[in-house]
């Protein structure tokens, strides 16, 4: 009996069950939340306001410097590896 028993086991568990985990994994990756168009314009928007104060910053520190010559910013004013125009 125990001839017979495990190789229907066997092919049932590779024939029925890893579809079954396969395809029900697979469903359960299409239901989960995706980014929607309001939230990506949001990110934009944050992207480019992020950029701005950026940009006003380096303002603000130029003028000190200029006004200062001991001032020395806390960071490095621009970072080589890090690119603002970088999308994902």
């Amino acid at each position: 009996m125990e001839d017979v028993f495990v190789p229907i086991a066997v092919v049932g568990m590779l024939f029925i069950g890893m579809p079954w985990l396969i395809f029900h994994y697979v469903t359960k990756w299409k239901q989960a939340p995706k980014i929607t168009d309001e939230d990506e314009r949001l990110l934009d928007e944050l992207h480019l306001l992020a950029r701005r104060l950026e940009e006003r910053l380096q303002t603000v520190e130029r003028i000190v410097a200029a006004d200062n010559p001991d001032f020395r910013p806390a960071r490095p004013a621009h970072d080589d590896n890090y690119e603002f125009d970088r999308r994902n």
